[in-house]
């Protein structure tokens, strides 16, 4: 039992735990205004990280006080009541998730929904940097797979990308990873003039690797400059185009509930997936939402409207005013963002809150 656990009383621990239980049994669909099933929930379970990649946060930050972060049993009892209402998909993302003290408890927790059958998987982003330390005990959660941002495999540039960050970590990690029978897919955030000269020898690496990889269009997120963002803006049907010159893509069909779209290159045998949230936008198939760390849920990665789910789970043991307000929420999901990257115009029109916030 974790210290946030003992803290209830043991009438309210068996109401709540009761209550969980009984939403994972009678799962009920979520259908936003767009007859789009709302099946996958991102969750953000912290705002920290031991980074400060440049695309991400700003390298002074300012975290959350405690009081507004939600326990690892309200997150439980969140993600549980999204279960019961129907989603299959969970994914941990930070911040970086791993720093988060005491997080197993709240993987080992979310794992049971995936023994019952009401979950299909339950995964995270991670930088990697805590990967030697915890691959084993994911793997034994029930994680089967796990995303790993890495843009360079140059130690330098991970440097300065990075700011706090060290390579040969991470490497450790990607290692242990692998030793746990954990599938591993690589994000790399295209960067113009930043990584625009390795994108061949990340494909080899991950081939050699056994790794998938995805190329992700950098976003007009955080108070990071215009003109940081649209100088390292590198279009994907760019990337793409130089891809091509080397490498045999050949149309997949794959999905993994993600907005990846995915070509199967025929010399490493692996997966290429292109995340192009601006040059050819994946909105009219989102199938996902955002909760963050404090309990605010975003509809839409793009747009600033969001629901606050933190005061009725606080307000009431009971899930019936938390699912009344996922209810309500999901019927305001919008079609699509409003992100705009036009570098005639120096313009890039974008959201106030970093990546951090929502966890991409």
């Amino acid at each position: 039992m974790t210290a946030q656990t003992a803290e209830l009383p043991t009438a309210g621990r068996q109401a709540r735990n009761a209550a969980m239980e009984g939403a994972a049994a009678s799962p009920a669909p979520l259908v936003d205004p767009f007859e789009r099933a709302i099946s996958y929930l991102r969750v953000s379970v912290t705002d920290r990280c031991d980074f400060r990649c440049v695309y991400c946060m700003s390298e002074d930050m300012s975290f959350l006080p405690k009081a507004e972060v939600l326990s690892l049993e309200e997150l439980d009892r969140l993600c549980s009541a999204f279960v019961g209402l129907g989603v299959r998909k969970l994914r941990l993302t930070g911040g970086e998730p791993l720093v988060r003290r005491n997080i197993m408890w709240l993987i080992e927790r979310l794992g049971r929904h995936l023994g019952t059958g009401a979950l299909d998987e339950l995964t995270l982003t991670t930088n990697g940097s805590q990967l030697g330390r915890y691959a084993e005990q994911l793997a034994a959660a029930g994680v089967r797979r796990v995303n790993v941002s890495l843009d360079t495999l140059d130690p330098e540039k991970f440097a300065a990308i990075t700011r706090w960050g060290k390579l040969d970590k991470v490497m450790d990690g990607l290692a242990a990873a692998k030793a746990a029978g954990l599938e591993v897919k690589i994000n790399a955030v295209a960067l113009k003039g930043v990584n625009d000269d390795e994108i061949h020898r990340l494909v080899e690496w991950c081939g050699e690797e056994g790794f998938d990889l995805t190329f992700i269009e950098v976003m007009p997120m955080g108070d990071i400059g215009t003109e940081q963002r649209l100088g390292q803006y590198w279009p994907l049907s760019m990337v793409r185009a130089e891809l091509a010159k080397r490498w045999t893509l050949e149309e997949s069909d794959h999905r993994t509930g993600g907005p990846a779209r995915y070509a199967h290159c025929r010399e490493t045998g692996r997966r290429i997936g292109f995340i192009t949230p601006l040059t050819h936008n994946f909105c009219e198939s989102c199938n996902r939402v955002r909760l963050t760390c404090t309990g605010t849920l975003y509809m839409c990665l793009g747009q600033e409207d969001a629901a606050d789910l933190r005061a009725p789970l606080r307000a009431s043991e009971e899930d019936g005013p938390v699912v009344e307000a996922i209810r309500e929420a999901i019927g305001r999901k919008p079609k699509g963002h409003d992100f705009v990257m036009d570098r005639r115009r120096k313009q890039a029109t974008s959201v106030g809150r970093h990546m951090s916030v929502t966890g991409g």
